[in-house]
């Protein structure tokens, strides 16, 4: 006689809202970059490494900072313990918990410029990482030497950002990839969390019930703010500014009131 066969688990509930983080300065309280290069010996880059940066090709000077880090003897160890000192932004570890609760509303991912190495050793660390379905960032793991090595996430055609990411790309991108795996469904509201620059092109393609939360008084902020008056057209969305991530908290409790 056979045994029983086990009845196959109820596929999960698809969550309604999409929640987008950049990384450096939004999920932690500085850059990541930033905090790695302190593990160096003198704790900072030389001269000639720094001015050797071109604009808009911030990844390909971060595979030159991170081989000359290899140089000057920092190893995995040394970055590894550069990243888990990392602080949070205020007020995010209450955000992560305020998600953790409402699994069943919200999807979770990261885009951001840094690297997969950096965010994904920082999520385990603080003991997050499972909450997020999908991290687009460029490429980075250690060669046999003992180096951490760099690739660039993409090529792409948008002139606004680096030649090596294009934030609005993937999100359109992930929109249509994940709305055709759930079956023709969209989410019902877009959230994009960030601070930078580079966090302005992907708000352009929210839509008018999305919401951006561009840290308050950072370049994202600034130049929202800018678009909304020059460019209305180009930015449709909600803008909530934020200082600490309970701020965030509140506006979702909000939203989820309405249901």
């Amino acid at each position: 006689m056979s045994a029983p066969s086990n009845p196959a688990p109820a596929a999960p509930q698809d969550q309604r809202f999409l929640v987008l983080f950049d990384f450096d300065e939004t999920i932690i309280c500085e850059s990541s970059d930033d905090a790695v290069v302190r593990a160096l010996p003198g704790q900072q880059l030389p001269d000639w490494l720094i001015n050797s940066y071109r604009e808009g090709h911030y990844n390909e000077h971060m595979q030159k900072v991170l081989a000359y880090m290899a140089e000057q003897g920092v190893n995995k160890k040394s970055i590894d313990s550069a990243l888990k000192n990392i602080a949070p932004s205020p007020g995010l570890l209450n955000l992560f918990q305020y998600l953790q609760k409402h699994q069943q509303d919200f999807e979770l991912a990261v885009v951001s410029d840094a690297n997969m190495y950096f965010i994904e050793t920082w999520l385990e660390n603080a003991g997050v990482r499972h909450l997020f379905r999908k991290i687009f960032t460029n490429p980075a793991s250690f060669d046999a030497k003992g180096r951490l090595v760099l690739l660039p996430f993409h090529s792409h055609s948008c002139s606004h950002c680096p030649d090596n990411m294009c934030k609005q790309v993937i999100l359109r991108e992930y929109l249509a990839a994940r709305r055709k795996e759930r079956g023709g469904a969209p989410f019902q509201r877009v959230f994009y969390i960030g601070d930078g620059a580079n966090d302005v092109c992907p708000s352009q393609a929210l839509e008018p019930q999305d919401t951006a939360f561009p840290r308050r008084a950072f370049p994202m902020h600034t130049l929202l703010l800018e678009m909304q008056q020059s460019q209305p057209a180009q930015f449709k969305a909600n803008l909530v500014p934020w200082v600490d991530g309970e701020d965030i908290v509140d506006c979702l409790k909000k939203i989820m009131e309405e249901r």
